[in-house]
């Protein structure tokens, strides 16, 4: 597992980093948001949005030991399960 910090930044959502515009989401005006990216946010809105946060961690870790042969789905959970209550979408609905 890469311990790097991601460059650029991730989105507040899942997690992923969003190191190139085409991986951002898109607003409904279709100007690119730099906050969400593009699985998790189009057309101004969330393509999850009844999604849990338990739910999310799971979507986030198979997406990530799916592309990553390094990283088994258990050890992307942990990962997500750090991450993902710190980011803005869910700590917002953490207060």
């Amino acid at each position: 597992m890469n311990s790097e910090q991601p460059r650029g930044p991730i989105c507040q959502s899942c997690g992923m980093p969003m190191n190139e515009l085409s991986l951002q989401g898109v607003e409904a005006d279709g100007s690119k948001c730099d906050k969400y990216c593009m699985y998790c946010y189009t057309d101004g809105k969330f393509t999850q949005p009844d999604a849990t946060l338990e739910q999310m961690i799971a979507i986030s870790a198979k997406g990530w030991s799916d592309q990553d042969p390094t990283i088994s789905y258990d050890q992307a959970k942990t990962q997500m399960e750090n991450v993902l209550p710190n980011l803005e979408r869910w700590a917002i609905e953490n207060q």
